[in-house]
């Protein structure tokens, strides 16, 4: 069978090119296959040449981050060790070691029962708090951040300069003029003076704002349009799920906030009844203080424990989505 050939060159001893069926039988050859694969691709050169660079560290830095964590769990070690004590040995033994005897579930069961379980009652207006005042805080900041960010109307510039002041003001300044209008209108010492204020997240609505600028395309919200759907309709079925990790990360924030919520509860609330833990707890912390004192450190240790609890497990549940939230619309795809 004769072969296809490319003319010799002439005269400067080069030999001529390989013909077709050599050039075949080469590529299959299985020893030109093995020398082929043996030589390292560039893509594969660059990884070999980044795993072999050394990688710069800072003592400095680490020692910083080393303060950073220190500092961060101390606190928590503290509360998980001194729970386990007696109301004496938490006052006699060092403060960051177990010591006395292990008193942990005993503890525990105190704190749920003294006072007729208050410690109960403080943690379900606390969850009540968080519920409706966190949940509704999410929910309006997401609806208005998605309109300020898909819709255009007058005076959007003006409602931008408001909430950007409005988020650098802090809340324990507006808690004195909150309470003297709360108490005009009768509110004070009821649920509503902490869960209306904590309805208000202009921080809240910045971030959903930010966020839905690049989460939604306009094109998605107008085909939708064009194929009948209301404007409701598109932000229930389409945008609240395109907006996902943007609200996760609202709520978690209003959670937190209104969870550790202080000085408001403290101003508004006079009857213990209506008290969250925050205030609940530094109640007892103050019953060691007067002449009728009567300490118990160990319940104020073991109620702080179990506060942070629930914190600790919602972030931990939710951190995923609370990471994507805070890195989604920094690179435009």
């Amino acid at each position: 069978m004769s072969t296809l050939q490319h003319p010799a060159t002439g005269g400067t001893g080069a030999t001529a090119p390989a013909t077709v069926t050599e050039a075949t039988t080469t590529q299959r050859d299985p020893r030109f296959r093995a020398s082929r694969a043996s030589r390292p691709t560039s893509a594969r050169r660059l990884r070999n040449a980044e795993g072999g660079r050394k990688q710069k560290r800072s003592g400095l830095l680490t020692a910083v981050m080393v303060v950073f964590v220190v500092y961060s769990f101390a606190p928590l070690f503290y509360l998980l060790v001194n729970s386990t004590k007696t109301q004496a040995s938490l006052l006699s033994t060092f403060g960051l070691w177990f010591g006395g005897k292990f008193n942990l579930w005993q503890n525990i069961i105190d704190t749920l029962t003294y006072n007729d379980g208050i410690f109960v009652q403080w943690l379900g207006n606390t969850l009540l708090y968080v519920v409706v005042g966190a949940g509704g805080a999410t929910m309006l900041a997401t609806i208005a951040g998605y309109g300020m960010a898909k819709f255009q109307f007058p005076g959007r510039r003006a409602v931008f300069a408001v909430v950007l002041g409005a988020i650098a003001v802090p809340g324990t300044a507006l808690a004195v003029p909150t309470f003297l209008l709360f108490s005009q209108f009768g509110l004070t010492n009821t649920p509503w003076a902490i869960i209306l204020p904590s309805l208000i997240s202009p921080f809240g609505m910045y971030l959903v704002w930010t966020y839905a600028v690049d989460a939604i395309p306009a094109e998605l919200l107008e085909a939708a349009r064009m194929d009948g759907a209301g404007e409701f309709r598109i932000f229930f079925t389409i945008a609240l799920r395109l907006l996902a990790p943007g609200v996760v990360t609202v709520l978690l924030f209003a959670v937190v906030a209104t969870w550790n919520n202080y000085f408001l509860p403290l101003i508004m609330l006079s009857d213990p009844k209506w008290y969250p833990l925050t205030v609940g707890l530094n109640q007892w912390n103050a019953q060691a203080t007067g002449s009728g004192a009567q300490p118990i450190y160990n319940l104020v240790v073991t109620g702080s424990l179990l506060t942070i609890i629930p914190i600790v497990v919602a972030f931990l549940f939710l951190q995923r989505f609370w990471q994507s939230g805070l890195a989604a619309g920094s690179v435009k795809a």
